[in-house]
Formats: C-alpha cells, structure tokens, sequence
C-alpha cells in the first residue's frame, strides 16, 4: 500500500485494470501467433522469421505501455499527480512506440500494406511533415486544460485521447525507425533534424506548466495532494519532465542515429580505401611485369 498525504490522506490501493491485461494479452498473442503462423509464409528459406533482439525490442515496448496503463501509475496519473500523468504520456509517446516499431519484422510491418490504397494511405501518413504536425499538434491539444480535465472525468474520452498520443507517435516515429524501403524517405542527418525540430514545440507547453502561477488543471486541485506535494509544484514537476526527461530521450535517439551513420560511413571509407589500395597494387604488379 501506498499513502496519499497532505490535504485529506486517501489510500493508493491495489486496483485491477482488466482491460489493460487485456490490450496487452492481444498485442503479445497476436504477435507470437502471426510469427507462428504467419511468418514463415513470409520469409524466404532460410531466412530467420524474427530475430532474438526483434522478440525483446517489442516485448520491451509493450511492458513499456503496460507500466504506463496499469496500477500504480494509472492511479497516480489519474487520481493524484499531473506529474505522473506526464510520466505517462512521456511512455506512451517516446519509450514505447519506437520500441514496438523496431520489434517488428518487415514481413509483419507489410501486412495491412498489402493493398494498394492501404500502400497509398501509409506512404501520405509516413511522410515526415506529416509526423511533426500531427504529433505536435497531439501533443499540444492533449495538454488543453479542459480535455485534460474531460479525460480525468470521463474513462471514455481518457482511452481516446491516449489512443490517439500512442497512434500519432507510431506516425511520428515511423520515419526515424525507417524500417521499410518503400516508405524511407530520410537520410541519418535528415531524421536527426526532424528529432530536432520535433523537440521544439513541446516546449510550449512545458514553459507554462512550469512557469505557471496559478492552476491549469481543476480537476487536480481537487484531489487528494500526494507526498505533500502542492498542486503548483506538482505542475512544475510536470513541465520539467516534458521537457527535460522528453527532450534527453529525443536527444538520445539523434545520437545513436549519428554514431550509427558515423560508424557506416567509417565502414564504407575504409571498403574505398580498401579497393584503391588494391588497384594501385594490381597496376604496380602489371608495371613490374612489364
């Protein structure tokens, strides 16, 4: 048990979420079902239908979006803290998706693309431009006080809204992950900018929950205040997890990106070096010969 202190003390119970287990029973089902059954319809022989490190990555992702729904964080980002809601929504938009993304395999990303149309609508949503509006535009609405203060008093409209962060982040993130070729589109420098410019503007909403004097949320000035922690310092937490924790774990994506194309172009120079190398020998040879 965890206990809720400060104005009226409220216990912090083990609640059951039976629709998280749920969503997360299908994901992990559906996965290693389509990799059973599916799969090897998909690859060539002798071609692996998922690799070890594909298995953890999503496994990795889906736990990821099961901390973030389930007990105890659902009750502290519901019920207590809007710092801990933005613990959350940190999850569900920057952890999780790229994770899932990189978890499957190509054959399994090329399912629903197997229609023309499906092909066409994905390749508009995929486009880079496309990412960083929407998610941006997500982010941005989803910190609206009275959708926040709708989504903390309606269950109905909390799901919505959290399964249109986790969908626009799919989108967004798709482009770095750049798991398929008929829908790349970036080269490395170009996904490290777009990580970039997608860092901006979540600062706007940061900014005022950090340098806020009054409440932007009511709902959470009428909950039970945990660890004594007011409502104002509980809004500044969260604006600083915005855009600290959020703004490091985009900044961790661009530098493995520019090690991960430091470290190819370093392979490709030494291939060139190689081969030059190697006809300045030949024709040295061919001179000594002659």
């Amino acid at each position: 048990m965890l206990l809720a202190h400060g104005d009226g003390a409220a216990a912090l119970d083990f609640h059951a979420h039976p629709d998280v287990w749920l969503l997360i029973a299908v994901l992990v089902g559906g996965y290693f079902s389509l990799i059973r059954y599916v799969g090897p319809q998909r690859v060539e022989p002798g071609e692996p239908v998922v690799t070890s490190r594909q298995k953890l990555s999503f496994l990795a992702g889906v736990v990821v979006l099961w901390i973030g729904a389930d007990w105890p964080m659902h009750e502290l980002g519901e019920d207590f803290l809007f710092s801990m809601h933005m613990v959350q929504h940190t999850l569900f938009s920057l952890v999780a998706p790229p994770l899932i993304l990189m978890g499957m395999p190509k054959w399994m990303l090329r399912l629903p693309l197997q229609k023309r149309a499906a092909l066409k609508v994905a390749r508009a949503l995929t486009r880079p431009v496309v990412g960083l509006v929407l998610f941006n535009a997500v982010i941005v609405v989803t910190h609206w006080p009275a959708l926040v203060n709708l989504s903390l008093r309606s269950e109905i409209a909390h799901f919505g809204i959290h399964a249109v962060l986790v969908s626009a982040s799919v989108i967004m993130w798709w482009p770095v992950v750049d798991r398929l070729p008929e829908l790349s589109r970036m080269s490395p420098p170009g996904k490290m900018l777009y990580l970039f410019l997608q860092s901006i503007v979540p600062t706007v909403p940061a900014s005022f929950l950090t340098f806020s004097d009054g409440v932007l949320y009511d709902a959470y000035a009428e909950f039970p205040r945990l660890w004594n922690m007011g409502v104002i310092a509980d809004q500044q937490v969260a604006g600083l997890i915005m855009k600290i924790v959020g703004g490091l774990l985009l900044w961790l994506a661009i530098a493995i990106l520019f090690f991960r194309w430091s470290s190819a172009e370093e392979r490709q120079q030494a291939k060139e070096v190689s081969w030059d190398d190697f006809e300045r020998e030949l024709q040295a040879w061919e001179l000594r010969r002659t």
